[in-house]
Parts: C-alpha cells; sequence; structure tokens
C-alpha cells in the first residue's frame, strides 16, 4: 500500500508576516490532521526550529524574492536548500542556480497573482519566464486566489463571513500555463499551499481573523505518496518528503469540502506500471485507472490536447495510445478539488 502523507508547503510566521510561531503552526497543523509543513518565511531562512513539533513534521524552506523591486514579483518557494538564498532574490536564475547546486528545489509561487484593486494592492505574480532550472510551480495558493474573488468592499465583507464561498479552483490562466509547459515535454511538478500568515484583520464592523491557520490546513493541502512510512527521523523523514514532492509523487487537494485521502492515479501497459509523477513507456496501449474517495466530476487531461476523458462517480477507466502528459481534476459541487501531478507517458 503506498505511504500517503498530507501537508502544507507555504506559511509565515512573525520572522517575516506572519503571526505564530513554529511551535504554534505545528500545534494547528495536527489540528487539522497534517502530517507536515514547510514554513517559508520572506527572504529568511530561519535555522533552528526545524524538527518535530506536536508529532507534525515541521521543515524550513523560505520565499525568495526582491524587496527593492515594485511590484515585488517572481516569488520563489525554496525547499530543501538548507541555507540563506535571499542573497540570490535580485537575479532569478542565479537563484534557481543556487537551489540546484545545494541540492534543494525550486517553486514558483503564484505565477499568477491578480490585484486587490479597492485596497490599492498590486498583483505579485511571476514575470521573469526566461529562467530554467525551477522544479514547479504553485498551481493552487488559497490567499491569492481568496483575493482576486474580491472585485469590491461588499463581496470582500460578505467573504469575510463565509470565505468558502470564494474558493472555486486555481486560476484557469495557471492551469493553461502549467500544460502549456507539459506539452512542451518538460516535468514540472504542480502543488497546492495555504499560504498562510494569520494576520488579523478588520473591515466596518468585522474585525477577526479570518484565516487562522487550523482554517487554512483543512482546505487546500499537498498530499504525497511516499517511499516509505514516517517513522519521526527528522534527516530521513525530511528525504522522504523532498524526495516525493520533486518528482510529483502527490496532488493538490481541496480537502474542506471532502478528504481527498486515497485518491488514486495509476496507469499500465503490458510491461510497465506507473503513479502519479511517473513515466511510463508505450508497450502497445496505455490503460489510466482513476479512483476518488469521493463521487465527483472526473476529468482527465492530456497537457496540450485538452480533456480526453469525464465521467461523474467514483472511478474513471480509459485506454490511449497516445503519448504526453497526463494529470486528472475531480470538481465537487461545482468547486475545484483534486488536480494531480501527471503521469508522462513516452
Amino acid at each position: 500500500m503506498p505511504n500517503e502523507v498530507v501537508g502544507n508547503l507555504h506559511m509565515h510566521t512573525p520572522y517575516s508576516d506572519g503571526e505564530w510561531y513554529h511551535d504554534a503552526i505545528a500545534q494547528a497543523a495536527s489540528n487539522a490532521g497534517l502530517d507536515f509543513v514547510i514554513v517559508t518565511d520572506h527572504n529568511l531562512w530561519v535555522d533552528g526550529p526545524q524538527g518535530y513539533h506536536h508529532n507534525v513534521l515541521t521543515l524550513i524552506g523560505e520565499e525568495v524574492h526582491d524587496p527593492r523591486r515594485w511590484p515585488q514579483v517572481d516569488h520563489c518557494l525554496v525547499f530543501g536548500a538548507e541555507a540563506e538564498l535571499s542573497q540570490c532574490a535580485e537575479n532569478p536564475q542565479q537563484l534557481m542556480d543556487a537551489v540546484r547546486q545545494r541540492g534543494g528545489l525550486a517553486f514558483i509561487a503564484h505565477p499568477f497573482d491578480y490585484a486587490l484593486g479597492f485596497a490599492h494592492e498590486p498583483g505579485i505574480p511571476w514575470i521573469d519566464w526566461d529562467i530554467e532550472g525551477y522544479t514547479g510551480i504553485e498551481i493552487w495558493n488559497y490567499m491569492s486566489e481568496f483575493k482576486a474573488r474580491l472585485p469590491n468592499k461588499l463581496l470582500a465583507l460578505l467573504y469575510a463571513l463565509k470565505p468558502h464561498r470564494a474558493i472555486r479552483g486555481p486560476f484557469n490562466s495557471t492551469l493553461k500555463l502549467w500544460d502549456e509547459l507539459l506539452a512542451s515535454g518538460r516535468h514540472v511538478v504542480g502543488f497546492g499551499s495555504a499560504d498562510a500568515h494569520g494576520t488579523p484583520m478588520s473591515m466596518g464592523p468585522i474585525k477577526r481573523v479570518i484565516f487562522p491557520y487550523e482554517y487554512l490546513f483543512r482546505c487546500v493541502n499537498t498530499h504525497l505518496l511516499i517511499d516509505a512510512p514516517l517513522l519521526g527521523d527528522v534527516d530521513r523523514d525530511k528525504q522522504l518528503i523532498y524526495a516525493a514532492l520533486g518528482a510529483g509523487h502527490g496532488w493538490a487537494g481541496y480537502d474542506l469540502i471532502g478528504s481527498t485521502k486515497d485518491f488514486r492515479f495509476t496507469a499500465r501497459s503490458a510491461s510497465e506500471y506507473a503513479e502519479t509523477g511517473w513515466d511510463i513507456l508505450r508497450v502497445g496501449a496505455i490503460n489510466f485507472d482513476i479512483e476518488v474517495p469521493l463521487p465527483a466530476k472526473i476529468q482527465l487531461i492530456r497537457a496540450g490536447k485538452g480533456v480526453v476523458a469525464r465521467k461523474t462517480g467514483r472511478q474513471l477507466k480509459f485506454t490511449t495510445v497516445e503519448p504526453g502528459a497526463y494529470r486528472v481534476e475531480a470538481y465537487r459541487n461545482g468547486k475545484g478539488w483534486i488536480f494531480s501531478n501527471p503521469i508522462y507517458v513516452r
């Protein structure tokens, strides 16, 4: 049986612009049922608190961007480099090279991020695409999406009371970009995360923490299939997490509307087998099997070609002889639910 773990990969502490320190964040993650978190303060790798807290593996990454640039576009999430890399923020390619040299993973954060007009807050997307060496992209950032769903103060007030009404899924622009990158023949890993800060907000009579860490940890998470169970050994378990993340052995899941645990996406040929993130060589036809834990609208997408199969229910099977990067989307009650990494058919 696969060893499935669930975690969140993007959050902040008072070392940058968050409200809670690592131990409290780990407690919130434990309450939400997470196995691991990666704390990513802005332009600061906080050496020290990495380890198990409240039975949650708490890893330390960094969100690197150039604070002298305006707007502060080009945010990069760095995992596993185990060193301060904000000195490379001014040159995105230099940053990618430095991450790779240290054996880390570089993910483009919120590649599309839109302005919050009524609050005069600019968008902070990624714009310097003439780079190479990144591992993947953040296909679903909860806070970026929420911000983009607020065209005016009235809706902002409504969604402050009922934030789940604003959340629908990754931006179409992000999914289109991801498919374009995959269709070019590249392996590009996608993941989903909270971008949690825990900041108290006020708007008129509403004064509250709209997005507590624990609430966000019950929303958009990343599920990974790791090679062995987590055993409490920080160095060993950290390598299992980063190996699975770097290979794309997982999916983004909106767990608030139904746990995405036990989602499975596999492929078989006459002599080969593959799971999410794997390559498979065509030997005759390829048979895809998709199983979701709750009834949903399931779609199998071939990057660059669009939807090749769809079904409502808990299972979808599809046979093809065509090469390409195939990924799964699933929707519940009109909302995005599961977005898998591809299986690459060669």
